[in-house]
């Protein structure tokens, strides 16, 4: 993520935050350099340690609320988990999510003392129209293996998988596979699962799946869900 400074800030009239006239293009800009330092290579096994980030606005909608988690897999449960809040500077734009909960979201996850060896966000990742959603931004930035968990399709387009949990379709986009439509729980919509950085679609599948506690979500995910819907109400 792009320092702050970086940025131009956005002015706030008649408390409507407004995007100021090509800030747009420069976050374009900003996209796809971060996009072509993406890395795509397999993920050696299963980690053990696996972190989480998600965020939410606060209900009187001036502050982002970021939390991110260290999940064990092996004994599976909450390790760590802190908190970090922001300001809003931005109103929502599609496809430009990074850069209104990005700041706080890294704020979250430099705040974790517990080692983790991979982090997984509630968002896109290399499934995004100019290659680069939240989870490729963020981990991009950090330089560590990230992978995106989007509970919706952004772009593209992918068949409906098998009904049994494992089950999964290409998700392509402008005759790529940017990513795949996973079944996580036998029954249960898909999620949209690609690459965030220093990670393959082939690793990504195998660890969410083996994040899988009988939810939808991946549970670190999950848990960070939970989180942010009790500390978005303080």
């Amino acid at each position: 993520m792009m320092p702050s400074n970086q940025w131009q800030r956005a002015r706030q009239t008649r408390s409507e935050l407004v995007i100021p006239p090509g800030l747009v293009q420069t976050w374009i800009t900003q996209q796809h350099e971060v996009a072509t330092r993406m890395t795509e290579l397999p993920y050696p096994g299963l980690p053990r340690f696996v972190a989480a980030a998600d965020a939410a606005f606060s209900l009187d909608g001036k502050m982002c609320v970021a939390v991110a988690v260290v999940w064990d897999r092996e004994k599976t449960e909450l390790v760590e988990h802190v908190v970090a809040r922001r300001p809003l500077e931005f109103p929502y734009v599609p496809t430009f999510l990074s850069f209104r909960e990005g700041a706080a979201l890294q704020d979250a996850i430099a705040m974790l003392k517990h080692a983790w060896e991979v982090i997984c966000f509630d968002g896109q990742g290399f499934a995004h129209p100019r290659r680069c959603g939240i989870a490729t931004h963020i981990s991009v930035m950090l330089d560590r293996p990230g992978i995106g968990v989007g509970k919706s399709r952004l772009c593209g387009q992918a068949r409906d998988p098998g009904l049994k949990a494992g089950a999964w379709s290409p998700l392509i986009h402008r005759q790529q596979q940017v990513g795949i439509a996973l079944r996580t729980r036998d029954g249960v919509k898909p999620l949209f699962v690609s690459v965030g950085h220093r990670m393959d679609i082939a690793s990504a599948r195998r660890i969410v799946l083996a994040c899988g506690r009988g939810y939808r979500l991946p549970e670190p995910i999950r848990i960070a869900d939970r989180i942010t819907k009790v500390e978005r109400a303080k």
